[in-house]
């Protein structure tokens, strides 16, 4: 039985499949270490207490039926003031819209922005722009980033095809890598679209449009900046749609209250387009985020706690991946920046098992970590790029500090294993 032509046409999760052959192995009874996830353990990563309790508050107080459609005017007045604190964003509380997450606000921006048939431009490795450009039925231009630009896009990547694209999906720091925009390249692409609105507004064009996913932007490490397009470029104002939230710097990704903010109009639009799907946040998770957001000295305790926690994770990950390069394995990592991803190398095609396979492909790469390392990583061809990339991504939200020396003891002598 067929169903709709969209609905064939959209690609399984490779995470997910991955996640399949963890656990089947689980099931054999095998100790895996799943570095797949982009989550917590939240026996190891608890939300805030404060928070926790605001929640159990809410829902004692009968905050239980249907929102504002926009999100509740608390909290939009809350994240205002949080921008304006902690980012100096000026943002006011008609300019923001609050939905279940950041996942409906970003399809929201690709229905809302987009026509049939538009362009978007997206760089790979990163996640999900293929599935959204898919589901909105636009074109894509997918531009391939580099490991000596940490795999961020630059303004020569972008430079080439921006007369053609309508949207230019953007995230920092970034998933799958943990890598961020520095201060120059942003800069350098805001610009351009600057000068592209330019050219466009005098042909009397629709404009182009940039989504900034930052869901991890408080989530940097060591002397990691945070940039966005508007503080660098005042103009990107007109032209940036911001997407963020509380998932993943405070450990709340089942919680689901996420934030968008930008041009009145396009933040209406969507409004108007989530109202139909219901894509809302639950009230009582709004209620509580708005009060828990304006105990600063709460928030600011936590964000301390889980930053030294992830990137003391992130270090010794790094660490070793290091040790291992030294030694003449064939790994490789970059030096963590942010967010609660580690991206790791494993030039391993070609080698040899003990068993006399040869590794011929990332997928048979990816099995044999798993298999005989009990490590499981995601390949970036899981992101978008090319099934040849040899980079995986590490996430640490999972791990336990104990079992890092476990995990590397494994990885080397599988490593050991290969000729």
């Amino acid at each position: 039985m067929k169903t709709s032509k969209l609905a064939e046409g959209l690609k399984g999760s490779e995470i997910i499949k991955i996640a399949g052959e963890v656990n089947a192995l689980k099931a054999q009874g095998e100790t895996i270490y799943n570095q797949t996830i982009g989550d917590f353990d939240s026996s190891v990563f608890p939300i805030p207490k404060e928070l926790k309790k605001e929640i159990i508050n809410a829902y004692h107080n009968d905050q239980t039926n249907y929102p504002q459609a926009n999100g509740m005017e608390v909290l939009r007045e809350t994240v205002s003031r949080y921008l304006s604190h902690r980012l100096d964003l000026d943002y006011s509380k008609d300019e923001i819209l609050i939905s279940g997450g950041a996942r409906p606000l970003i399809y929201a921006v690709y229905q809302t922005i987009l026509d049939l048939d538009d362009t978007v431009l997206y760089p790979v490795p990163s996640w999900n722009n293929d599935a959204y450009t898919y589901l909105a039925r636009n074109n894509a231009v997918v531009v391939e980033t580099k490991p000596e630009h940490k795999f961020m896009p630059t303004v020569h990547d972008i430079k080439p095809h921006i007369q053609n694209v309508n949207l230019i999906a953007l995230c920092s720091p970034l998933n799958p890598t943990g890598t961020t925009f520095d201060k120059n390249t942003l800069t350098e692409i805001s610009e351009l679209v600057v000068s592209e609105n330019k050219r466009r507004a005098d042909e009397d064009l629709k404009p182009l449009y940039v989504i900034y996913d930052q869901i991890y932007w408080q989530l940097t490490y060591g002397s990691t900046v945070h940039y966005n397009p508007v503080e660098l470029v005042p103009e990107m104002r007109a032209y940036t749609i911001f997407v963020d939230g509380i998932s993943k710097a405070f450990a709340a990704t089942g919680v689901r209250v996420g934030w968008a903010f930008g041009p009145s109009h396009v933040i209406n639009k969507m409004k108007a387009m989530l109202s139909h799907i219901g894509a809302w946040s639950p009230k009582a998770e709004q209620m509580a985020t708005a009060a828990y957001l304006s105990k600063n000295v709460e928030v600011s305790n936590y964000l301390g706690h889980i930053k030294n926690e992830l990137n003391f994770r992130l270090v010794r990950f790094y660490e070793g991946f290091q040790d291992l390069k030294r030694k003449g394995y064939s790994v490789n990592a970059i030096e963590p920046q942010a967010a609660l991803y580690l991206t790791v190398q494993f030039n391993l095609i070609g080698k040899t098992t003990s068993s006399g396979q040869t590794l011929t492909s990332i997928e048979e790469v990816t099995s044999y970590l798993l298999n005989e390392a009990k490590l499981a990583v995601v390949p970036f061809y899981a992101f978008g790029t090319s099934r040849t990339s040899n980079w995986f991504r590490l996430s640490v939200g999972t791990s336990k500090k104990e079992e890092i020396y476990t995990i590397f003891e494994l990885l080397e002598k599988a490593l050991s294993n290969l000729s």
